[in-house]
């Protein structure tokens, strides 16, 4: 049973949501531009940059799974998450800035890029694992647990948003202010205080209702014991299914967000307005995606919702590339480029959202399936699992987008009208290509996931009729009411 019983509060759908932020920040930064920024700044190989971040992320996707089954294990009178939160924003916010400020003296080289991402990943691991990891514990609805991730993601891509905005408006305005280190020094020092206060702010939030010691204290640890419980619980049907649709999503998204600034500058040639509308055009996608994925969930179910927004994606996605190299595209630069180019961006951003949200919630599904067969719960091991599968599949997408940018030829700093224009040709052939073949797959796996609604609502009643004993999270019979008048679990 979920701490809350019945709708959640408005304020906790809010407060959880916020902790997000964090994350949507750094993925703001190291998708859009640490590839750039380490490349075109600081003058380190493409190649070099893509093979460290993806180094660091395969590091940091090892140690994630570590992550999540302590923080299950953890035993202390806040429970087993808000510890968590509480402790790691703060060491965050010190590598964060020093990731857009290295402290090293000349070009950066590729291990110093490996310890300032691995150290930001970690990190950031220990703060989202635990706050992702309370959705499922929160509440047993399939439905309102999709309202949650609907403001997680909703804050997340805000979270990003703004610092997008702030980015083009204020620390790198224009595409000469892209080539220079100090706003990003800038935009470094700005989303290191944000995450501190997302990620306290969330978990004071929500400290009234999930400070409670666990029920059953956890035996002692061991590095043994954790792995083996962590294979066991990726040995689950579900998770598999999952694992195999989300690595084709994640190495498209990875690729897709590393390859951004590259397509926009040298495909598109946006200039510094469009630079400036793009964060309001994903920002808008947002939105969209927030009012129509509690619907699509409701009628088709996360599996078909998660498979056909993937499709719908793509088509919007790539039919600006499929004109563009059949020659009958406006002349790109102009204003009819432009708008036609962001106009379908945000049907196809809306798509490819709630895609992932879909696929992100289906998660939350996994861990009553393995409470039943092993009487554990699990919602650190199976968040910290998706994260392994999605940053081992980011790290292939932004090595494949430093590959082909290099074998492309294209240099530090150089301006948009000084690339040949077979390699945009073929920058946009290959992305177009790729892109497609990653999202067919992901659509695929992702629509045969077995949980559906009616499987999840007979398992939780049952073992509600069974009168489940062997849970991690603290239940009594006794009950509370918070002040909107909903019951909370103590």
């Amino acid at each position: 049973m979920g701490f809350v019983k019945g709708p959640l509060p408005q304020s906790l759908k809010l407060i959880n949501g916020s902790g997000a932020v964090a994350f949507g920040v750094k993925d703001l930064g190291f998708s859009f531009f640490l590839l750039p920024y380490y490349n075109l700044v600081l003058g380190v190989e493409a190649w070099l940059v893509g093979a460290a971040l993806a180094t660091a992320l395969v590091i940091d996707a090892f140690v994630d799974p570590l992550i999540g089954h302590l923080s299950d294990r953890t035993y202390t009178k806040w429970g087993r998450r808000l510890p968590w939160l509480y402790i790691a924003p703060i060491p965050l916010a010190f590598m964060w800035s020093m990731l857009w400020a290295p402290p090293f003296v000349g070009v950066p080289s590729f291990w110093e890029i490996v310890a300032l991402a691995v150290g930001v990943r970690l990190l950031l691991s220990a703060c989202e694992v635990p706050s992702v990891s309370l959705v499922p514990e929160l509440t047993d609805d399939y439905d309102e647990r999709t309202t949650l991730f609907r403001y997680r993601f909703l804050s997340g891509w805000l979270g990003g948003m703004l610092m997008m905005v702030l980015a083009f408006t204020v620390f790198l305005p224009t595409p000469e202010a892209q080539l220079e280190p100090d706003g990003y020094a800038q935009f470094g020092m700005f989303g290191a205080f944000l995450m501190v206060v997302a990620v306290v702010g969330s978990a004071a939030g929500q400290h009234r209702i999930v400070a409670q010691k666990p029920a059953h204290k956890p035996p002692p640890f061991s590095i043994p014991g954790a792995f083996s419980e962590i294979t066991d619980a990726f040995k689950e049907k579900a998770f598999l299914v999952f694992a195999a649709g989300g690595l084709a999503a994640y190495v498209g998204q990875g690729m897709n967000f590393s390859v951004t600034q590259y397509v926009n500058n040298y495909v598109w040639k946006f200039n510094e307005l469009a630079f400036q509308l793009y964060p309001g055009v994903l920002a808008l996608s947002v939105f969209f995606m927030f009012a129509l994925v509690g619907p699509l969930h409701k009628r088709f179910g996360k599996p078909r919702s998660a498979a056909g927004a993937a499709i719908v994606g793509m088509v919007f996605y790539y039919i600006p590339y499929v004109l563009f190299l059949s020659g009958v595209w406006p002349e790109t630069g102009t204003t009819a480029s432009t708008a036609t180019v962001l106009g379908l961006l945000v049907i196809a951003n809306t798509a490819s959202v709630i895609s992932i949200i879909s696929a992100t919630s289906m998660v939350a599904e996994i861990v009553e399936a393995y409470e039943e067969r092993t009487g554990k719960r699990a919602e650190g091991t199976f968040y910290s699992g998706n994260w392994l599968v999605q940053k081992c599949a980011t790290a292939g997408g932004i090595l494949a987008t430093s590959l082909i940018v290099q074998s492309l030829g294209i240099e530090q700093g150089t301006p948009q009208d000084e690339v040949a224009e077979a390699a945009v040709t073929q920058l946009a052939l290959i992305y177009l290509i790729a892109g497609a073949v990653l999202t067919l797959i992901a659509a695929f796996w992702l629509g045969r996931f077995p949980i559906t609604r009616e499987q999840h609502e007979a398992r939780i009643a049952a073992r509600d009729a069974r009168g489940e004993a062997h849970r991690d999270d603290p239940i009594d019979d006794a009950v509370s009411a918070d002040p909107d008048g909903h019951t909370i679990t103590p």
